[in-house]
């Protein structure tokens, strides 16, 4: 089992053993599992086995934010889909912010993935809470600035409902489960990753579902529509939320997000249940 606040659902009796399913998660830009348990714990209850494991330099291992790379990301998501990839018969990838954009990177170089699950894609910095400084990256990058600037969290931290907000606020300032900004280096990583992505989006061609808050606070639904443009999947589907910041998860829509998501993995396992009748 996975140690701290990584974790790892199993389901210990499965009747037929061909009908193995599986999701890897993955959390947000200076989250950690944290954010995706409850998720998990959903998915886990509709009959999957659900990982989700802390990127390098986040979650317990904060400190290291400062030198990580996007590279170190991705070679850490590949590794733990080769690891567990073989075991199941259906495997998705699902995120949440970075997690998403993430997951679209797996699908560009796994053609394998059964389907993605992306939630408040993050490919563009661009939604109303993002500060004008966002423009002098570049020049702060260059400089030693890079080890001292941080984008602090708006007050909001991407949830809608006050009550939510306030709740999650008191766990976070009692549990080292996430960090309440972001740091330069950090951001860099975010979108360096986000700009590979979009070079490479034709190369998906597994079943998708986007959804996006109208009102993200980080990111603005450009993102999903540059998403779902992009690809080359034959199957894409595209949920816009109205009452909800980037939090889709947490935040006043979070049962209609989790039962979309049910919904759209049944239906392709369905589909991958006729292929093989055929």
């Amino acid at each position: 089992m996975a140690g701290g606040i990584d974790f790892e659902l199993f389901h210990n009796e499965i009747i037929d053993k061909n009908d193995k399913k599986a999701v890897l998660l993955f959390h947000g830009m200076t989250g950690s599992p944290f954010e995706m348990k409850k998720y998990g714990e959903f998915l886990f209850q509709c009959g999957y086995d659900v990982f989700c494991y802390s990127f390098p330099g986040h979650g317990e291992r904060i400190s290291e934010i400062e030198i990580v790379k996007w590279q170190d990301w991705c070679e850490f998501a590949q590794n733990k889909y080769d690891n567990l990839r073989k075991n199941y018969n259906q495997f998705f990838v699902s995120g949440l912010c970075l997690g998403a954009v993430m997951s679209i990177y797996l699908a560009e170089h796994n053609k394998d993935i059964t389907g993605i699950v992306a939630l408040s894609t993050t490919l563009f910095l661009d939604g109303f809470c993002i500060p004008w400084t966002i423009h002098l990256l570049p020049f702060a990058l260059s400089t030693i600035i890079r080890f001292y600037f941080t984008f602090p969290e708006d007050d909001c931290f991407g949830i809608k409902n006050e009550r939510t907000r306030k709740s999650l606020a008191k766990i976070t300032a009692k549990a080292d489960i996430g960090m309440d900004n972001y740091p330069l280096n950090c951001v860099d990583g975010l979108l360096k990753l986000s700009k590979n992505v979009r070079k490479n989006l034709k190369n998906v061609k597994c079943p998708i579902l986007c959804i996006h808050s109208k009102f993200d606070n980080l990111s603005s639904i450009k993102s999903a529509k540059v998403v779902l443009n992009g690809i080359s999947s034959s199957i894409k589907e595209y949920i816009e939320l109205n009452d909800s910041y980037h939090m889709i998860l947490y935040d006043n829509e979070k049962k209609f997000v989790m039962n979309t998501v049910k919904e759209f993995l049944e239906k392709l396992i369905i589909a991958e249940k006729e292929k093989e009748v055929v």
